[in-house]
């Protein structure tokens, strides 16, 4: 929340709202980070009025200047602060160390040969280990324009195995993370059971590995938490990490509780085989015939599904969590974004293993794959082959847009992704002079932040009315950077670790 006291006012040069650029726009924030005013600016007296509440309109009540923090941020464009959706925060310990096929026989550099790798560093980690890598990953997204992320979270246990004596230990440590960071969190604790289908216990998921009596306990005394920051949600990790009983009993008291359900669903092709063998369904027609899937649903990844099976997801109003810098990390394929935005499917992004922080790089990635594919450009500028004047459809760059912002606020079960008044002051400012986008209008600045944006244009953000970024530095950014840099060389070099017990 705002913690001067005062409520606040943001100029920008530009400020993005209802679709719409709104030029010398302004933004009031009161005392509890909420917007209370949106629009455009009338005048500099100290009694100006803002508008009362839809953006850009310039009517209302009065406002006293002795009571007002005014900030001004010239040459600067102010957005709705960026989503995401899906993230494993402890994988950006492992960013670089899978790219090659050194100790890996010929052919076999895919998901599943990466994961050994993954599951070396999980074993690694004691608990403030997991805080500080958790805080690296979080700050990075801070400096890409994220004000909220989705953390799928799997890590559970000790090293060994062990319950700690909290068994979410580990959950409060990534939620402290994000926290110290300033960053809005929704910790999607992870069911994880087996596993895999038709597998043996597997050594490095014994952290990971939970009952499902023992997983609905654990979440009944995480969600005691509960905050304007911190917010939680269910995640069966996949139908190959939680038999088909024990999901629908997850499902059941995820929905009475009315929180949102994140699952991954057909990223592999392995996968989809798998599951046809247990169940006689792939994983969508499986939730589908469950009677599972809900608008509160979010199915990651959806790479391999059917035309069929992405009708039955819009039915339901799922959302679709894209990562495609992950997807494309792994060698996963890609989503069919433009079979799925025709049928009616939201799509969110995230980040996942933190190969690479850059939300509106992902958007791009969206349509840069199709591009390839279809040989084809603008694949997803849907309904805008109308005549002339008749086009109702939003234009490419604000569709891609949504995606990181509104529809990841949506999968998240959060009131952000837009500037309104009522909503939180969720938000990131960019420099309209960096070198990326430098000469852009107020009619080509939208594609130029969706296409071109280089995260060094990132200037300022702000959650819920506090500053967390402020001209491009967080105020804790070298302390982070040399405590992860510490943790790093400890858990590659196999020296210098902590004791995994607290």
């Amino acid at each position: 929340m705002n913690t001067t006291g005062s409520k606040t006012l943001y100029r920008p040069a530009l400020l993005y709202a209802g679709g719409e650029w709104i030029r010398s726009g302004e933004v009031l924030v009161d005392e509890q980070g909420i917007i209370e005013r949106i629009g455009s600016k009338l005048d500099s007296k100290p009694d100006s009025g803002l508008g009362p509440g839809e953006p850009g309109s310039s009517a209302g009540p009065n406002r006293s200047a002795a009571a007002l923090r005014v900030v001004e941020l010239p040459g600067k464009a102010l957005l709705p602060g960026l989503v995401n959706a899906h993230s494993h925060a402890f994988q950006r310990l492992i960013r670089g160390r899978t790219e090659s096929r050194e100790g890996r026989a010929t052919g076999s550099c895919d998901f599943w040969s990466w994961r050994p790798t993954m599951y070396y560093a999980a074993g690694r980690l004691d608990p403030r280990q997991v805080f500080d890598v958790a805080r690296m990953a979080f700050l990075e997204m801070a400096l890409s324009g994220i004000t909220a992320v989705g953390e799928f979270h799997y890590l559970h246990k000790g090293s060994d195995g062990r319950a700690y004596d909290d068994p979410n230990l580990l959950a409060r440590q990534v939620i402290a993370a994000a926290q110290s960071v300033g960053i809005r969190i929704v910790l999607l604790r992870c069911a994880y059971l087996r596993s895999g289908f038709e597998l043996p216990p597997d050594p490095g998921q014994r952290r990971f590995i939970e009952s499902g009596a023992e997983f609905l306990r654990n979440m009944e005394a995480l969600l005691q938490v509960r905050s304007a920051q911190v917010h939680f949600g269910v995640a069966p990790h996949s139908l190959r990490a939680v038999p088909l009983p024990e999901l629908r009993e997850i499902a059941e008291w995820t929905q009475a509780h009315r929180l949102p359900l994140h699952m991954h669903v057909s990223e592999q092709l392995a996968e989809n085989a798998a599951c046809l063998r247990e169940y006689g369904a792939t994983p969508v027609t499986l939730l589908e015939r469950e009677g599972l899937l809900h608008s509160a649903f979010t199915a990651v990844h959806a790479v391999h599904v059917s035309p069929r099976e992405i009708a039955a997801l819009a039915r339901a109003a799922v959302t679709v969590c894209s990562c495609p810098t992950t997807e494309r990390n792994l060698g996963d394929g890609f989503v069919p974004a433009d079979a799925m935005l025709a049928a009616g499917v939201s799509i969110a992004l995230g980040s996942d293993s933190q190969a690479q922080i850059d939300p509106l790089e992902d958007a791009r990635q969206l349509e840069y794959h199709l591009r390839l594919l279809r040989q084809r450009r603008a694949i997803l500028d849907l309904g805008r082959d109308e005549p002339a004047g008749q086009m109702t459809a939003p234009s490419l760059a604000a569709r891609l847009f949504r995606c990181a912002t509104v529809d990841g606020a949506r999968s998240l079960g959060l009131s952000g992704g837009e500037l309104w008044t009522g909503r939180p002051a969720d938000f990131f400012t960019v420099d309209l002079e960096d070198c990326s986008i430098a000469g852009a209008t107020a009619a080509d600045l939208l594609p130029l932040l969706v296409f071109a944006l280089n995260r060094s244009a990132v200037r300022d953000v702000v959650v819920q009315g506090r500053s967390v970024l402020r001209d491009g530095r967080h105020p804790a950014q070298a302390e982070i950077v040399e405590r992860y840099g510490q943790l790093h060389a400890a858990v590659w070099s196999g020296a210098g670790r902590s004791s995994d017990r607290p």
